[in-house]
C-alpha cells in the first residue's frame, strides 16, 4: 500500500499554525464542541482522519472516524477551560 500510516502522537502536533486541543469520537461531537468553543469566541479548526472529510462529503456521514480539533496557541488554556467533561447522573449516583 502506498503512502504512510500517522501514529498518535502525530495528530497531536501542532497543525496549521494551531494546537491540539482534542479528539471528537464523530461530527455530531465535533460540532457541539466546535459551537461551544466558537460560542467563547475562540477559533477552532477540524483535522479529519481516514476518509473521514471525504465520506462526510460524499454521503453526509463521517463513518465514526476521529476528529482532531485544534485552536491557536494563545486560546488553548481558555479553549481546554471551555470544555471541561461533566459528569453524568449515572457518574453522580452512590457505588453500593
Amino acid at each position: 500500500m502506498f503512502g504512510f500510516r500517522r501514529s498518535e502522537e502525530d495528530f497531536q502536533k501542532p497543525w496549521h499554525n494551531a494546537e491540539y486541543l482534542t479528539t471528537a469520537s464523530d461530527s455530531l461531537q465535533a460540532d457541539i464542541l466546535e459551537s461551544k468553543l466558537r460560542g467563547e469566541n475562540i477559533p477552532v479548526i477540524r483535522r479529519y482522519r481516514g476518509a473521514g472529510n471525504a465520506l462526510e462529503i460524499i454521503m453526509g456521514s463521517d463513518m465514526s472516524y476521529p476528529i482532531d480539533l485544534y485552536v491557536p496557541a494563545e486560546y488553548l488554556e481558555d479553549a481546554r477551560n471551555v470544555i471541561i467533561p461533566i459528569p453524568l447522573v449515572d457518574d453522580m449516583l452512590p457505588e453500593e
